[in-house]
């Protein structure tokens, strides 16, 4: 072949001069010329077509890689008519060139891959970045020693074959990636969170949306718009909590208790009753009650009668059944009446706004509590309050 291509026998170092240096440009002037017109004809023919898949594999760089390999694979074919003592130790740098160029536009193909899928809807239930990284990993390192073992004429399989004798020193060394690939494998299998979703982990100071899940950390945007990287596997060495479901069902608990003074509660006078039968959403409760209740001034502990915070407690029960902001068919509905504290006795809201965006769930709790912080001196209920210095100065 050596003859074939040209008869002259390159011996004298002028010839090999000459040689190397034509086989250089050669190589260099082929270079530039597919860096600055080959890769712009193939951009402008995959910008063309219709699929999308290409332009994403054109988005990464995986053409402006492939170029690179175009100079070692010229030089490697010219090695033909060097004598064989430079050929020979000359073709391990070139193939060591040729193995890391390919290491590289293969960490390109898997980018290209990666992105592919994420402009699917299924990457955000199943993202596979973490995988993809792992595969990078491992085309480092088998890249690596391939690479390594062609440059110093070195056995792959015996490499291979003395790696299990530092299987112990690997597992340590790559402890973490190990950790992190099994809590990947079981957050993906068991849906534990995805990129989206809002989870709070008071360990690590969480609390906000998840952003990135890749193989060795997982990054959570807090609300206040700092970012926390939290190492994957400790997710499963510590409990977190994922909002997720409140997300999806459409409901946001309203959970919130009003301290009322106990000074304040007695039973319902007639006068207060008179009053309160003018609330429309309490007069068919006060007809039904009045019929089976003492409703006379007289006050008889044996005796059925209508207290103020009884009273006040279904009034709340009406006017957040006729609240169109509250859904109390879909989901648990309660006003109930707690333990009584030294802070007085808690009369709590237990209820889902049928809105969970947070601003519209914050507006909708906040309206209420006004207006049943106002209604209380209706029914001549006083929220407990402690005493502040103000007192002790107008003293």
């Amino acid at each position: 072949m050596k003859n074939l291509i040209n008869p002259i026998s390159f011996e004298t170092p002028l010839e090999l001069f000459i040689l190397a240096s034509s086989t250089l440009f050669i190589a260099l002037i082929v270079y530039f010329l597919s860096k600055k017109y080959l890769v712009k004809v193939i951009h402008k023919l995959i910008l063309k077509t219709k699929c999308k898949w290409d332009d994403v594999f054109l988005q990464v760089g995986l053409f402006e890689e492939i170029v690179h390999i175009i100079p070692p694979l010229i030089i490697l074919f010219s090695l033909q008519l060097y004598p064989e003592n430079i050929s020979s130790t000359v073709s391990n740098i070139i193939e060591f060139w040729i193995a890391v160029v390919i290491i590289k536009i293969v960490n390109k193909f898997l980018s290209g891959i990666l992105e592919v899928y994420n402009s699917y809807e299924i990457a955000i239930d199943k993202p596979i970045k973490g995988y993809i990284q792992l595969l990078k990993m491992i085309v480092y390192i088998l890249g690596t020693i391939i690479a390594l073992c062609i440059l110093f004429d070195i056995s792959l399989v015996g490499v291979l074959s003395g790696v299990g004798a530092f299987t112990a020193v690997l597992m340590f060394i790559f402890k973490d990636t190990m950790l992190s690939l099994v809590a990947s494998v079981q957050i993906a299998a068991n849906d534990l969170f995805k990129v989206g979703d809002w989870i709070e982990a008071p360990n690590f100071g969480a609390d906000g949306e998840v952003i990135d899940i890749a193989l060795h950390s997982v990054k959570v945007q807090n609300w206040d718009k700092t970012i926390v990287t939290i190492p994957t596997y400790k997710f499963m060495e510590n409990s977190f909590k994922n909002w997720r479901g409140m997300s999806q069902s459409g409901g946001r608990r309203i959970k919130r208790a009003l301290f009322i003074d106990v000074n304040s509660i007695k039973f319902c006078t007639p006068e207060l009753l008179e009053k309160l039968s003018h609330i429309e959403i309490l007069k068919e409760y006060l007809d039904k009650k009045s019929k089976v209740v003492d409703t006379s001034d007289e006050i008889t502990l044996n005796a059925r009668k209508l207290t103020n915070i009884g009273t006040f407690r279904e009034y709340v029960k009406q006017y957040l059944r006729k609240n169109p902001n509250i859904d109390n068919k879909n989901f648990t509905f309660l006003v109930r009446q707690l333990q009584p504290t030294s802070k007085g006795v808690p009369l709590e809201v237990y209820a889902f706004s049928n809105k969970n965006k947070w601003a519209e769930y914050e507006d909708i709790q906040s309206d209420i509590f006004d207006h049943l912080l106002v209604a209380l001196k209706e029914f001549d209920l006083k929220l407990y309050q402690e005493p502040s210095g103000e007192i002790g100065l107008l003293k």
